[in-house]
């Protein structure tokens, strides 16, 4: 094996990593992070300017694979999302990375008493991002921009679903980054469960619930923080009072994003119960005007692979086959679903009910569920059933009865009458809970995320309090110790009177 201090890699000498095996890429990119000690603000926003250049110089042939790999998939989309899309959190962390390293000063007053006091924020080390494919550079390049805003080296392995893109970033990577800052890793290098087996000092991966248990179970054999960013069935609800067009005409776009292959994407809909023949018809006019052709239709997302479109055409049929109904946008003359193109027509289904596959399955493309209800609690009790989301959809008014959702519902966000706004945010967190994920990323998150928050203490206090805690205890240590208890009954008594009026 190579060993580490043998190893001369520089940016610019385009050492690709490929010419290493895993555990080489981790055991470089470890003894250089303890050789360079930590990177001064300087050395952290110009590797953030290198990610973000190595995206806006190859645009092209990043766009020509994701529509290889996916078969259609419109350049704009590519563009918005897994290029310039990346540029807005790179943006973000590049301008604050340098005021966030700071180290801070908790308490100025105790520490003119001699209790001196600070935090620092240090990086972890070595960082594994693992991505999906259907954002293989969004959801691998923004985290990976939080980590060298924090100070850290990263081992990058976006998703093999999406060949020819890791591909084409993998050789690319070596003209921007020596290995000993970023790796991107392939399928040479074997598969995922190999990553996650790496002893690295912070896993983070973004997919499936299923994936990302296996995930944290081979990260906590070797005690490596995660991060999971998870999906699930997102749901959406119509207020009473929301005009009916515009709530159908959004959930029709906010479904159809990348073919509805994405973790954001609304999964099911509650309309009040007037309302729900208007909404279907609202929402298939909609998807009508915008997909007046689908199968030869380059700005259609074709479905990634043939396991899922089997998947998804399967859920539909299921739910049709136990007496489901669906309402399909099908272009006349054309024969769809189209197993060849991997093209399935926009779906809404009414009538889904408990025993259908989908209702248990995160669908992850062009299927809506609606569902008539009555009365808030109907929906919400619905939407707790089923786990917490990644997020939910408010279609409405910032009103009371948003609220009482809130606080009765558990969601990684709340996203009211547009799709996933909190992304373009930097003040705020992206990231699920329970079952759609645990931490959270983007913004001062993310840095904090890839930080270790280190506390320093420094005293120069005549009193030594590991001597009050130590053997032998006096007199005067046992009178200290009984005044302590009154103080703090007293002081709590008083609380919770106060508390109880």
């Amino acid at each position: 094996m190579t060993k580490p201090a043998e190893v001369s890699v520089r940016a610019g000498d385009k050492v690709s990593s490929e010419s290493h095996s895993l555990s080489e890429l981790l055991e470089i990119q470890k003894a250089a992070f303890l050789r360079d000690g930590i990177p001064d603000a300087k050395t952290r926003i110009d590797r953030i300017n290198r990610l973000g250049q190595l995206l806006l110089d190859n645009e092209d042939a990043i766009s020509e694979a994701l529509a290889a790999d996916f078969g259609t998939r419109p350049r704009e989309l590519s563009v918005a999302t897994d290029v310039a899309g990346c540029l807005i959190d790179l943006t973000h962390q590049r301008r604050h990375a340098a005021e966030w390293m700071k180290t801070t000063n908790v308490s100025k007053i105790q520490g003119l008493l001699g209790f001196k006091q600070r935090l620092r924020h240090d990086p972890l080390g070595v960082v594994g991002i693992m991505g999906p494919w259907n954002f293989p550079l969004q959801l691998t390049f923004v985290p990976a921009g939080s980590a060298f805003a924090a100070g850290n080296r990263v081992l990058m392995r976006p998703s093999s679903v999406t060949r020819r893109t890791t591909e084409v970033i993998a050789r690319l990577a070596p003209d921007y980054f020596s290995i000993e800052e970023l790796a991107v890793v392939t399928s040479a290098h074997g598969g995922g469960a190999e990553f996650a087996k790496l002893p690295v000092d912070h896993m983070f991966f973004t997919g499936s619930p299923e994936v990302g248990s296996s995930v944290a179970q081979e990260a906590a054999k070797n005690l490596v923080p995660v991060t999971l960013e998870l999906g699930g069935k997102n749901p959406a609800i119509v207020d009473l009072d929301t005009d009916i067009t515009e709530a159908a005409n959004f959930l029709a776009d906010a479904r159809m994003i990348n073919g509805g292959q994405v973790c954001l994407c609304p999964d099911y809909v509650f309309v009040p119960e007037s309302k729900v023949g208007e909404f279907t018809d609202k929402v298939m006019a909609r998807w009508t005007k915008n997909f007046p052709t689908i199968v030869d239709n380059g700005q259609y997302t074709s479905t990634i692979n043939e396991k899922n479109y089997t998947r998804i055409v399967g859920l539909i049929d299921d739910a049709v086959s136990l007496g489901a109904t669906k309402h399909q946008v099908i272009p006349a003359g054309e024969t769809l679903p189209n197993a060849a193109e991997r093209k399935i027509p926009p779906t809404l289904l009414t009538g889904v009910k408990a025993g259908m596959k989908i209702e248990e399955d995160e669908v992850f493309g062009p299927v809506l569920t609606v569902y008539p209800y009555r009365n808030q609690s109907e929906a919400i009790d619905k939407i707790n059933s089923a786990g917490h989301p990644l997020t939910l959809y408010w279609v409405g008014k910032d009103n009371e009865r948003l609220e009482f959702v809130a606080e009765h519902t558990r969601s990684g966000s709340i996203s009211g009458n547009d799709f996933a706004l909190h992304l373009l945010s930097g003040g705020l967190p992206f990231g699920g809970v329970g079952r759609s994920g645990m931490g959270n990323y983007h913004g001062r998150y993310g840095f904090e995320t890839f930080s270790h928050a280190r506390a320093v203490t420094v005293s120069s206090m005549p009193i030594k309090f590991a001597e009050l805690v130590s053997a032998p205890f006096t007199k005067s240590d046992v009178r200290m110790t009984n005044m302590q208890m009154k103080m703090w009954k007293f002081l709590n008594g008083r609380a919770s009177r106060k508390s109880a009026r």
